[in-house]
């Protein structure tokens, strides 16, 4: 028998079902007697059944899912046929992942002649111990359901008791966020300060030449200056440049202009850019848009124009982001009230100065937020810096030129066979740290904002 988790989660979420009938059907029944008065609801009564069923059966799913397969190589292990595997190492993990694959039918046959004795005991350890994980499950749903269904009484509070736990389940859904921030910049630090162990902070922060080679560091080849300009220079201000006028004119001509039926088919087709996978921005930048800035820069005579350029990456992100900036202006715009139109246009302000005076300032906040947004989205970005701007560390502001950003070369430090004790893999680390805290305070310089014009126009 197969401990298969899925099907099984599907099993308990039945047997879950079934409680829950049960339980309602028995709180109705009390219900119609003449006399008994119920605390709660018959529904709540049925999740408190199910609720009983459902959880011991899926936290021991859950625990025996990750203790069983080392249960089952244990076993094997055990066994005559294991007596003649080496000792450690590569080859005794591959001859083991082999036979287990066989033995679960992933695969039709061994590849390994080694691994051929041991496919038979792992198909009956693994039918074992599927067999008493299967037995346990469903002996703890069955105690489960028959003690929540035994309690089932006027004087049960199943309604507090159901959302008690309702609650805890949101409050642990909302820490996951938080546990999971703090879980990356822990191992960013960690392995951050393993690099600056290795490497100067100050070489990082600003030396200009950066070329990290494996083995032990060499003085001058981390300076970060030319990574984080080109992160700046891409996604801060080309794509800004790109995007912000275009977004901001498409959200007002959406909001004050458009006509309903305009409307409608065009905010869809705007917001469809956003679903566009980076990848196929990242095609259009290399073969349609780099080509014709090389041409058009070979045109106006500038020098060694190259073909992929920062600014071939920064037009295209500039496109990609326009979504973030006009959605966010389109609905900070339409949540301004109709009193501050109706005010400015009967003070004798024309429609371009209440657009202009009132309704973008009173809608700045949102406006913000959109082009924070865009911003962190385009700083992020890294598929079309690989594919439009290259990967060369140039400390240059010609936009014809190649440079590279801070996600690109994080991608590069890590791809391949790398010895990660080593400060050239380290470095990823360390540069994800500064763009997180560069992030960090854009965020905050931004609440600071928003706060300041929401206090004046609320």
């Amino acid at each position: 028998m197969t401990f298969n988790a899925p099907a099984l989660l599907f099993v308990i979420v039945g047997l879950a079902l079934i409680g829950w009938l049960a339980g309602r059907a028995r709180s109705a029944l009390l219900a119609a007697r003449a006399g008994v008065k119920l605390h709660s609801r018959p529904q709540y009564h049925g999740w408190y059944v199910a609720l009983w069923l459902f959880a011991p059966a899926a936290l021991f799913l859950a625990l025996w899912s990750s203790v069983s397969p080392a249960l089952v190589t244990s076993a094997v292990l055990e066994t005559p046929a294991a007596q003649g595997l080496p000792e450690f190492g590569f080859e005794r993990g591959a001859i083991l992942s082999d036979a287990r694959s066989t033995a679960a039918g992933r695969q039709a046959a061994v590849r390994l002649p080694a691994a051929a004795p041991l496919v038979e005991p792992y198909r009956q350890a693994a039918q074992r111990y599927g067999a008493i994980g299967i037995g346990a499950m469903l002996a703890l749903a069955l105690a489960g359901g028959l003690y929540g269904y035994s309690r089932v009484g006027p004087g049960l509070r199943a309604r507090s008791r159901v959302e008690r736990i309702v609650m805890a389940m949101l409050l642990l859904a909302s820490l996951v966020a938080i546990l999971t921030t703090f879980g990356i910049v822990m191992s960013l630090l960690f392995e951050s300060i393993r690099f600056f162990r290795l490497v100067s902070p100050a070489e990082l922060l600003f030396g200009t030449h950066w070329n990290p080679q494996s083995g032990a560091p060499q003085p001058g080849t981390f300076g970060g200056i030319p990574l984080f300009w080109g992160t700046v220079l891409i996604g801060a201000i080309i794509a800004m440049i790109v995007a912000i006028p275009i977004g901001m004119m498409t959200a007002v001509y959406l909001t004050q202009y458009a006509a309903p039926r305009v409307r409608r088919w065009v905010k869809p087709c705007l917001e469809v850019l956003a679903g566009v996978p980076t990848v196929v921005y990242g095609y259009f930048a290399a073969l349609t848009v780099a080509p014709a800035l090389r041409e058009f820069a070979a045109m106006l005579g500038v020098p060694n124009a190259s073909s992929e350029s920062a600014l071939a990456a920064g037009i295209v992100m500039g496109v990609m982001i326009i979504p973030f900036i006009s959605s966010m202006a389109d609905d900070s715009i339409n949540a301004v009230p109709q009193a501050m139109r109706d005010g400015s246009l009967a003070l004798g302000a024309t429609p371009n100065e209440t657009i202009r005076e009132v309704l973008i300032p009173a809608a700045l906040p949102g406006v913000m937020g959109g082009i924070l947004l865009a911003v962190s989205r385009a700083i992020g970005e890294t598929m079309i810096v690989v594919m439009a701007a290259g990967l060369s560390a140039n400390l240059t502001a010609n936009p014809f030129a190649s440079v590279t950003t801070v996600t690109a070369q994080i991608v590069k430090l890590l791809t391949g066979d790398q010895e990660f004790n080593s400060a050239k893999t380290l470095a990823a680390f360390a540069l994800g740290l500064v763009l997180f805290l560069v992030t960090l305070l854009l965020n905050i310089a931004a609440l600071r904002i928003v706060k300041k014009y929401r206090e004046a126009y609320e």
